[in-house]
């Protein structure tokens, strides 16, 4: 856990968000600016609130993914189908510079909480909306998580070997890469209204699209050469050699010598110095015209060392390489160390465990974790006082079941 007193201020210090979303997208991209200082107030149902509470691993009831999730999240429990909810949520949204929602497109407007009646009420709100398709097209009303997003937008058709069905990367990746367009698009529309002035505006980003621009040169090769990109394992098409391998000892690693001089040193680390001065292998184009004969070399010489020695020798020789991490091997590694990528953190109930550090590093103003994912509604009271609600008036709420 950060030592805020000790720290200057984190730099989205003072930006106010609301959070209206569950499960991934929405509340990733709002961590993120939780993590550098914006006051972030996580809207949840009184009625067991976010789905993420209750995903994968738990700990007396509660997902360990949560607690960082949410870390930095002030929870205020609402009703949203209450009349008196919705007036919170308004009442929030009126101070705010942030609404981050992630619901399918049109129950905000059948909320009465739609783009128009929110800015509105503040002019200069940045609403980040987030969903599967999008706020307009024809699949715009349609139900879109990440799967979707990874399928639609190309990933899963390349991911994977080419004599196996496509797979999933192994995490929610759509999400989360749907979460960082749109806080780089959220950031980019504040930076617009304060250096140039105006009001706020609408960041719309789908998870087929934010996938899709990722797709790198995918496009221009259909349209120019009418090339569809298959699945072909581990090795980069068209860029030899990267690849992993399997060691002696039963381990992988990942070796990315497809620069020419780093192919060079790699071929007198095996011993093929005849090989290092090939004129056919000189350049990136003859190494992949001759892939096969490449990989199987490698794989050849990989497969008589242990990884230790492997490692060891592709390092002397300064070739890119690394085994494939498991967890495990991230908690014994010296570089997540040093750079505090495996931080220490305490559960409720006072236990020890660990959490993920912080990215990017900031040299001036770091971001940090101030206190892990909150019980549900244990902000509530708090943020009504501050909205001035009394006491009377949040009891009344509790009763009538708006919070």
């Amino acid at each position: 856990m950060s030592a805020a007193a000790s720290c200057p201020p984190k730099p989205l210090a003072g930006l106010k968000v609301v959070e209206l979303g569950t499960l991934i997208a929405g509340p990733f991209a709002s961590r993120l600016l939780a993590e550098f200082g914006a006051e972030v107030v996580k809207i949840e149902s009184p009625d067991g609130g976010d789905p993420l509470r209750k995903w994968r691993k738990l700990y007396e009831g509660t997902s360990l993914w949560w607690f960082v999730q949410s870390r930095n999240k002030q929870s205020v429990t609402v009703n949203l189908k209450h009349p008196q909810g919705r007036d919170i949520v308004r009442k929030l949204v009126a101070e705010a510079d942030i609404v981050v929602e992630n619901f399918r497109p049109g129950v905000m407007e059948k909320l009465g909480l739609s783009w128009e009646e929110l800015s509105a009420l503040n002019p200069g709100l940045v609403m980040l909306r987030l969903s599967g398709f999008g706020q307009t097209g024809p699949y715009k009303d349609q139900p879109g998580f990440g799967a979707v997003g990874e399928s639609m937008g190309g990933l899963r058709y390349i991911t994977g070997f080419a004599d196996r069905p496509p797979v999933r990367t192994g995490i929610s990746i759509g999400d989360s890469i749907a979460a960082l367009w749109g806080v780089f698009g959220t950031l980019m529309a504040l930076r617009h209204k304060e250096v140039q002035g105006g009001n706020g505006q609408v960041v719309d980003v789908a998870l087929y699209e934010a996938i899709f621009a990722m797709m790198e040169s995918l496009v221009p090769e259909f349209d120019v050469f009418g090339f569809v990109r298959e699945r072909t394992g581990n090795i980069m098409p068209g860029i030899t050699p990267s690849n992993t391998h399997k060691t002696r000892d039963g381990k992988f690693v990942t070796i990315g010598a497809n620069g020419d001089a780093i192919f060079q040193r790699l071929m007198r680390a095996l011993g093929r110095e005849d090989l290092a001065t090939d004129p056919g292998l000189a350049d990136n184009a003859g190494r992949d015209g001759r892939r096969d004969e490449v990989y199987a070399l490698i794989d050849a010489w990989v497969a008589g060392l242990d990884e230790a020695e492997l490692l060891a020798k592709l390092e002397a020789a300064e070739v890119p390489a690394s085994r494939v991490y498991s967890v495990a091997d991230m908690f014994a590694d010296p570089q997540f160390l040093a750079r505090e990528m495996i931080q220490s953190a305490r559960l409720p109930d006072g236990k020890d465990f660990k959490v993920p550090g912080i990215v990017p590093k900031l040299s001036a103003t770091p971001g940090g974790t101030e206190w892990l994912g909150p019980g549900l509604g244990e902000h509530t009271e708090a943020v009504l006082t501050r909205l001035g609600y009394d006491a009377e008036a949040i009891a009344a709420l509790r009763e009538a079941g708006a919070i």
